[in-house]
């Protein structure tokens, strides 16, 4: 049997990039800054770069071994709302400025967090 899952943190974080730089649409505005093209995965969470709407950091993607973790600066109800519409993991952050954290834990959710990123690019 083939498994068809995608758990490889930093390949997802790769995936993820290309389709926020490629995208269109409501996603037109959106860049990928401050990327580390040699950034090691870490059960912390190493930090692969910045996601950015116009010139505000919109969330920080950090690679963990097997999924990435999006940490949300903005529209923080929407970004939750659309995460539990896509059926990712999310949950807020209890930090100063408030985060809103949403994991993504394999290659398939990709395109699912497409929608988060537009909610919160709509709401900013």
């Amino acid at each position: 049997m083939v498994d068809s899952t995608l758990a490889d943190g930093v390949r997802i974080a790769q995936l993820l990039a290309s389709d926020l730089v490629g995208h269109e649409g409501r996603l037109a505005t959106v860049s990928v800054t401050d990327a580390d093209p040699e950034v090691d995965p870490t059960t912390d969470g190493s930090r692969a770069y910045v996601v950015r709407a116009g010139d505000d950091p919109l969330a920080t993607a950090f690679v963990h071994p097997e999924r990435v973790r999006l940490d949300f600066r903005l529209a923080h109800e929407s970004v939750v709302e659309a995460a539990n519409e896509a059926g990712l993991r999310v949950r807020p952050k209890a930090v100063e400025p408030p985060r809103t954290v949403v994991f993504v834990e394999d290659g398939a959710e990709v395109k699912r967090v497409l929608s988060v990123f537009e909610r919160a690019v709509a709401a900013r």
